[in-house]
């Protein structure tokens, strides 16, 4: 039978789903059929599942599936429950059957997801809007594809402060890992020449100025009046007020670039400069990549604000994570260490292994014994020459740190490290890092699988990003393993360059 519908049908129709919608998250804990669904919205169960997939682009199964696998992955997160009870709660009649559902969606076993730091899915509860515009620019849906923080109110007031604060920290899970895709859809659009014309720049203003700017701005100020309420039980990182103010003044214009200031300042003041091509190209900078660690060949405004609602997330979600992540090692110290001028004195060897050229190479470095520069550990050190990791691949050399100014023997190279940003990308590098010392099971330490790097790395790292440190990417970056018992005992720590400015 042909399905065809009117207007009053349409509006009709998409109340239902609304309705219907509404009835599933109600009920997603308990025995749910599409009959019951089609008949609480008094629909056909044919014609009801045909316009439900048409409009919502999901199967009613798929949408409850997919909710109900959302929040058992929550549950496994934040809760101790045992897999077998999160399996019977979410209407699975086996473990078995529940951990391979589980594993299609996720992409990992429920077992596993305390331990290995993976960030799960979660597919979010329908709604149904509709609006009407004047013609329609790509631009409102990029809008609409940030993962904004709307706190439900209603739905929380329940919870513990801890478990509020967890609300906040999903949240930021998810907006890691759908927002700097569409920050670069809004660079696209920035340099699209064609959604640039006279007759757009109205519109185009409202979309930037108060689509984005200032919906970020309205969402840090309920980010910051939300968590001031958490902050008298303990739960709240600290770091995250600081990521917030930096994030405001980067929306209000005061960019650490003091030529994009005066730009954006001007654009701010009369947006139809947004016409010129070279006004939007500061603007909008480069893509990134959906990791926001890629080159930059330009740095524009919107990189930056890319980079500031990163680290409010991280401030909010990397605590968690680095616990995760320390599975059969703990951190035992951490510290930030401002060091004065160093040279670096050390050799580049294709074949890090060979012990018998290591011997006696750091026996020369230990003759040196009046030059030390106060950090004295035999280091492996890994640099990309001031280039981004996708431009410049990692060059590794054995050595160790000395007094600046340190004669170079015959054979050795150096590399001199200065207390402060000179300004130029690559050598001299800063002699400012954070400094994390490990014990535990040395292998688990050393683990690269379900790590960016490996284990001591992502955690020195991610330790940073949670306190809203300073990497110095990629014109200063630089990272060291550090052999506190000598180069022949296996490294147990870790540098980690940083810009450590107000800290």
């Amino acid at each position: 039978m042909q399905f065809l519908w009117n207007r009053g049908e349409h509006m009709d129709w998409l109340q239902r789903i609304n309705e219907s919608i509404n009835y599933m998250e109600t009920h997603l804990m308990e025995e749910l059929s599409i009959e019951q669904i089609s008949n609480y919205v008094f629909a056909s169960k044919s014609n009801f599942q045909r316009v439900f997939h048409m409009v919502t682009g999901v199967t009613i199964g798929e949408y409850i599936r997919n909710r109900r696998l959302s929040l058992a992955g929550q549950d496994l997160l934040l809760t101790d429950k045992k897999v077998a009870d999160i399996a019977q709660k979410y209407r699975y009649d086996t473990s078995e059957s529940f951990s391979k559902a589980f594993l299609r969606f996720h992409s990992i076993s429920p077992s596993d997801v305390k331990t290995s730091g993976a960030v799960l899915r979660f597919f979010h509860p329908l709604s149904i809007n509709i609006s009407i515009r004047g013609g329609f620019n790509r631009a409102y849906q990029q809008i609409d594809e940030f993962c904004w923080n709307n706190l439900d109110e209603q739905t929380i007031k329940t919870l513990t402060d801890a478990e509020k604060y967890q609300e906040l920290v999903h949240w930021a899970i998810t907006a890691r890992g759908k927002n700097p895709g569409v920050f670069d859809a809004l660079t696209e659009w920035l340099l699209d020449d064609i959604e640039w014309c006279e007759d757009k720049l109205n519109e185009n203003e409202q979309i930037l100025m108060q689509g984005v700017f200032a919906r970020f701005s309205e969402q840090n100020k309920q980010l910051r009046r939300y968590l001031s309420e958490l902050r008298p039980a303990g739960v709240v990182n600290e770091a995250v007020f600081k990521a917030l103010d930096q994030f405001n003044d980067q929306l209000s214009g005061q960019v650490p670039d003091e030529q994009l200031q005066k730009v954006v300042a001007q654009v701010l003041d009369d947006f139809s400069l947004m016409k010129q091509r070279g006004i939007r190209e500061q603007i909008a900078g480069s893509i990134t990549g959906p990791t926001g660690t890629d080159h930059a060949d330009i740095y524009g405004f919107i990189n930056y604000l890319k980079e500031c609602d990163a680290e409010v997330q991280w401030a909010l979600f990397m605590p968690d994570k680095v616990k995760r992540q320390q599975n059969g090692f703990k951190v035992v110290n951490y510290e930030y260490k401002e060091m004065p001028g160093m040279r670096f004195i050390g050799w580049e060897d294709d074949d890090l292994t060979d012990s018998e050229l290591q011997g006696e190479r750091f026996r020369v470095l230990d003759a040196m014994n009046g030059d030390p520069s106060g950090f004295d550990y035999d280091i492996l050190l890994s640099h990309h020459e001031g280039l981004s990791i996708d431009v410049e691949p990692a060059h590794l050399f054995w050595g160790r740190f000395m007094r600046a100014d340190t004669p170079v023997p015959k054979g050795f190279l150096s590399f001199d490290f200065l207390p402060y940003h000179d300004g130029r990308a690559g050598i001299p590098y800063i002699s400012q890092f954070a400094y994390a010392e490990f014990s535990g099971d040395y292998e688990a330490m050393h683990k690269t699988e379900g790590y960016n790097i490996s284990a001591m790395y992502d955690v020195t790292r991610n330790i940073m990003l949670s306190q809203g440190i300073t990497i110095p990417y990629p014109d200063k970056y630089w990272t060291a393993e550090v052999f506190k018992n000598g180069y022949d005992k296996g490294s147990t720590a870790y540098m980690f360059s940083a810009e450590l400015i107000d800290t």
